[in-house]
């Protein structure tokens, strides 16, 4: 018996083979596409038992090659790209792909957890699981939000546990790969290694220079979130999965700044002000026509999380960042 992860060799994927191994589980099928073969290295580390290409799995999926042998999915993969301009990809890869498992779980009454995503609420100022507040503004939450939907309309039909979780801005190890799209904390980290300097964007809606909000959720927290379910398949629905709390960019740029400083030399911490007196910290102007698309503001309403029974405490950004920038330097 066997729990599949898709997406596995990449951000969250990885974090979530790891911590099955953690908890003594070797019997894992990783499913992704390694086109961009790099991410191999995240799993260099994993135990699995079988590898398969997203394209192979999906057919043998069909052909019934895996029934009975199944007992959970947790379906992480996704084009997570939220400038991708080819939606008939984005929408084959995220939507009916992800029909696809569900239909699988469903028929084998297998639980089914998947990533969704903040990006449902798009334009939203609140960010409450209510079809209302769900404004997507690209082809990633688009897929995304349509997706939900359709679990939506058949829950009085699952014979199975479904659980979504809406990620907001996750950032932690094993996430290199995703480049431009890997979170703010590594590129603050590999700017202040690089240049000893860290840019954040003018301010925008309402919010002063670097006084953004994002509700910024480390990796650590997201794998716990997948493994409480996991282990309460009693629990289904459709939840956000964030802190509940936003912090600044300006917040986030002080942490890993002072993170980096405390591991390679035990440094003292600086303030926000002394970060920017001193060069640290610049402000810079938004790239041409991103400003108007930009979300100022996001935070996780975590009240049916809650209700559903998941009470562990999230890291903060101080707490979050300082232990990834420690896992980082071991691996430069």
């Amino acid at each position: 018996m066997h729990i599949v992860v898709t997406g596995a060799a990449g951000f969250i994927g990885a974090n979530i083979v790891k911590a099955l191994n953690e908890r003594g589980v070797e019997n894992i099928i990783a499913v992704d596409n390694l086109a961009k073969a790099d991410k191999f290295r995240n799993l260099v580390d994993c135990d699995i038992a079988d590898y398969f290409h997203k394209d192979d799995f999906r057919a043998a999926l069909g052909a019934g090659a895996f029934d009975g042998e199944i007992v959970a999915i947790l379906h992480q993969g996704a084009c997570s790209d939220t400038m991708a301009s080819d939606g008939r990809y984005v929408m084959d890869n995220n939507y009916r792909y992800s029909l696809d498992l569900l239909g699988y779980c469903q028929s084998e009454a297998v639980p089914f957890i998947y990533a969704s995503s903040a990006a449902v609420y798009g334009a939203s100022d609140e960010f409450r699981e209510d079809r209302s507040l769900e404004k997507p503004l690209n082809v990633y939450g688009y897929s995304k939000f349509l997706f939900d939907q359709a679990v939506r309309k058949h829950w009085d039909d699952n014979t199975a546990q479904v659980v979504g979780l809406r990620y907001f801005n996750v950032y932690g190890p094993r996430e290199s790969h995703k480049a431009r799209m890997a979170s703010v904390a590594f590129h603050f980290f590999n700017q202040y290694r690089e240049s000893g300097v860290v840019g954040l964007f003018e301010g925008s809606g309402g919010f002063a220079a670097g006084e953004q909000r994002r509700d910024f959720i480390s990796v650590d927290d997201v794998v716990s979130v997948n493994m409480w379910f996991l282990e309460n398949p009693d629990r289904s629905g459709i939840y956000n999965c964030g802190t509940g709390a936003s912090q600044t960019f300006n917040e986030m740029a002080v942490a890993t700044v002072n993170a980096v400083r405390s591991a390679e030399g035990g440094a003292a911490a600086l303030s926000l002000e002394e970060l920017v007196s001193s060069g640290v910290i610049k402000y810079i102007a938004f790239h041409e026509g991103l400003k108007e698309k930009y979300q100022s503001f996001t935070e996780a309403d975590l009240t049916r999380l809650r209700e559903c029974g998941y009470d562990a405490e999230f890291l903060d950004v101080e707490q979050g960042v300082e232990r990834y920038v420690r896992w980082l330097l071991e691996r430069q």
